[in-house]
């Protein structure tokens, strides 16, 4: 398998992997793929899809009460 190069948007390497991981999900679950590939394992594909953009993601902030619950947590 070649190395794929993280492109610059992700803010790290978990992420980058988090996105490729719920893609796969996807894949298996009988989503087309984005790109063309010779590649037949969804994860091999949805980390090409992740890394030429052809994957959209939104970071989500937690709500202000779990938020709250998670500060009790810590403490």
């Amino acid at each position: 398998m070649e190395i794929v190069k993280i492109p610059s948007e992700f803010d790290s390497k978990f992420r980058f992997i988090l996105v490729a991981a719920e893609r796969a999900k996807q894949l298996l679950n009988g989503a087309p793929p984005k790109v063309r590939v010779k590649a037949k394992k969804p994860s091999v594909i949805a980390i090409q899809e992740v890394a030429q953009g052809t994957i959209a993601y939104e970071i989500l902030e937690p709500d202000e009460e779990e938020a709250a619950v998670l500060e009790e947590e810590s403490e």
